[in-house]
């Protein structure tokens, strides 16, 4: 039966609907010749209706799209269940199936089990250690902000850095101590660019009565190479430190001892690193460019000694010791900057040299 209309599909299936209740009155005084009449009704109504959506559905799913390959899958699939019969591979496999020890089965079941729950565990660890590493990197951020919130507070007030007693320079390097120790590689960097900007680790000229810094008239301090005193002062702080692939442009470094510290990839473009102690220390693939080793003159430059004061005219005991540091793939070096690698870093550092240095003699000696 074909309803073709709307008005007359309405009617139709009031005439199912009144066929389902006769077909359930039927069924409730057990006259089941009725009950056949009213499905035979209901069908005749409510498969025209149902079937075309039902088809048309089909025809656009990928099945439908693909009929042929669907059609040939299902014959292709009863061929082969009928070769496995004449051929008694299906009686074969339902033996082999029975003779299954499902004892052993369920082990190996539970060792998989088991193997998965250590997996999920470990994906948990996982993800537990990245939450938790990006924690960190929060509240060591937050840390360091009130670092520097702390150490403003300590050396600024109305007359600015003219009032940083002993005991605010020790406390704020006592604090700088503390709060490297607990940084990372970028933790540090930004704690060293912070002092480097501020003229904390710059040494400064003071005067003679009450060790204040001295202004230079142009809105800055004077610097004191010889005999200048740093509001933080970096000592061995760095020695040893995992400084690798941070930012210290322009840092100033002179005077830390680095000794074993790894710079390996860092920017130091700009950085001063005189009378630094540099011994053993990784500076593979630093960028090198405009950094300063020394004063004075090259000709006359040399790495600081205990037993010497430093000469910042001539350069004499102002330089950084570099003696076996790596400078493997180190980058924009001066030719100032590698003769004075190339002369004072020693007879295995040499080798480490971008550009060779069999033109500049050893003045190491070692």
């Amino acid at each position: 039966m074909l309803v073709t209309n709307s008005r007359t599909k309405a009617f139709f299936l009031i005439v199912a609907a009144i066929a389902s209740l006769l077909a359930i009155a039927a069924l409730y005084i057990d006259r089941y010749e009725f009950v056949y009449v009213s499905l035979g009704i209901i069908l005749s109504i409510v498969l025209p209706i149902l079937l075309p959506p039902f088809f048309n559905a089909i025809a656009t799913s990928p099945l439908g799209k693909h009929w042929d390959l669907t059609v040939a899958t299902l014959i292709g699939g009863v061929a082969v269940l009928i070769m496995a019969h004449i051929t008694g591979f299906d009686h074969a496999f339902a033996q082999w199936f029975d003779s299954l020890k499902w004892e052993a089965l369920g082990a190996v079941g539970q060792i998989l089990i088991a193997i998965l729950a250590v997996f999920v565990a470990w994906r948990q660890n996982q993800i537990s250690e990245e939450l938790t590493g990006q924690q960190n990197v929060i509240t060591q951020q937050q840390t360091i902000d009130a670092y520097f919130q702390g150490i403003s507070d300590l050396v600024l007030d109305p007359q600015g850095q003219l009032e940083d007693w002993p005991l605010e320079r020790a406390i704020a390097q006592a604090r700088t101590a503390a709060l490297l120790g607990g940084c990372d590689s970028d933790g540090c960097a930004k704690i060293i660019r912070f002092l480097s900007s501020a003229n904390l680790l710059t040494p400064l000229k003071r005067d003679g009565l009450l060790g204040r810094p001295i202004l230079d008239g142009t809105g800055g301090y004077v610097v004191d190479l010889a005999n200048g005193v740093r509001v933080v002062n970096l000592g061995m702080m760095l020695a040893g430190r995992n400084i690798a692939k941070t930012d210290l442009r322009n840092a100033d470094l002179s005077g830390a001892n680095l000794m074993k510290a790894n710079f390996n990839n860092c920017d130091l473009t700009g950085a001063n690193l005189s009378g630094a102690i540099l011994v053993k220390a990784n500076l593979r693939g630093t960028d090198l460019s405009r950094v300063k080793l020394f004063y004075g003159n090259i000709a006359t430059a040399s790495p600081r000694d205990r037993t010497n004061p430093p000469n910042f005219e001539t350069g004499e005991y102002t330089g950084a010791v570099i003696e076996d540091a790596d400078f493997s793939k180190a980058i924009d070096l001066s030719e100032e900057t590698r003769q004075y690698l190339a002369a004072w870093c020693g007879k295995k550092s040499r080798k480490t040299i971008p550009g060779g240095c069999d033109d500049i003699p050893n003045r190491l000696g070692r």
